[in-house]
């Protein structure tokens, strides 16, 4: 709890949209919300951070109170995005992979840079528009013609980045699977 006295300041000018006074609740909370996250989640800290600090964000102008329920507040709904997180990956059943473990398996090839090679970039983004769903297509679009990273695709579109990443993983696959194979002899 930094902040102190100026606390009442600080958000009283946050409430109005003053992005210093904002950035200052994010450098006070941040560091601690951080290393709370990687204690429960290691894996997804950063990304539950981010969650977290979506919430926070719209509560912001209606929250009226000391800093002590401010930070009650923060780990209120740190804790709900985490036990949300938690009940996500209950349903999925999955465990987390690091990528470089999937480099050396055979037959791994660069679906992206095949299908793409083979078309006209008109071509392609006529493909892309037409076969993929809209969220599909954004992703694609972003990720590998416009050269963004998920995480700033994830920003463009309001999504996390696993979600960008969950996304482009269908839409390269479906778009594989709609590219007549013209290796074959015809």
């Amino acid at each position: 709890m930094a902040l102190g006295s100026t606390f009442a300041d600080v958000m009283s000018a946050a409430k109005q949209g003053d992005l210093q006074a904002i950035t200052d609740l994010y450098r006070d909370v941040n560091p601690r919300l951080s290393r709370y996250l990687r204690a429960r989640e290691p894996q997804e800290a950063d990304d539950l951070a981010s969650e977290t600090w979506l919430v926070l964000a719209r509560q912001i102008k209606t929250f009226s109170g000391s800093e002590k329920q401010w930070w009650a507040l923060v780990f209120l709904v740190a804790r709900r995005c985490l036990t949300d997180h938690w009940k996500r990956n209950k349903r999925r059943k999955t465990a987390p992979v690091p990528s470089e473990a999937f480099t050396d398996l055979p037959g791994s090839t660069d679906v992206e840079t095949e299908g793409l090679d083979a078309l006209q970039s008109r071509d392609a983004v006529d493909l892309v528009l037409r076969t993929l769903s809209a969220d599909q297509a954004d992703v694609i679009l972003l990720r590998v013609m416009a050269d963004l990273d998920a995480d700033s695709v994830a920003e463009i579109l309001g999504k996390r980045p696993g979600t960008i990443r969950v996304l482009q993983h269908r839409a390269l696959r479906t778009l594989a699977m709609s590219i007549p194979d013209t290796s074959a002899p015809a």
